[in-house]
C-alpha cells in the first residue's frame, strides 16, 4: 500500500488515502472531513502511480 495526500474537492483539507499499486480504478469515497463524495481515479503503471484525480462529482 501506498500514502497518498491530496486536497478534497469540497472542503479543501488534506485528506490521507492508502493506494493499492497493483491496481488502477475509479470509484466514489467519502472525505473524511466533511463526509461529500469525491470521484477517486488512480492509474498505476509498474506499480508506480501516474495519475491521480480527486474530483468533485456535481454538475
Amino acid at each position: 500500500m501506498e500514502e497518498h495526500l491530496f486536497q478534497c474537492p469540497y472542503c479543501w483539507e488534506t485528506i490521507s488515502m492508502l493506494l493499492d499499486p497493483s491496481v488502477s480504478q475509479t470509484y466514489i469515497e467519502d472525505c473524511e472531513v466533511c463526509c461529500n463524495p469525491i470521484e477517486i481515479s488512480v492509474r498505476f503503471d509498474d506499480q508506480q502511480l501516474t495519475s491521480f484525480e480527486a474530483n468533485s462529482i456535481e454538475q
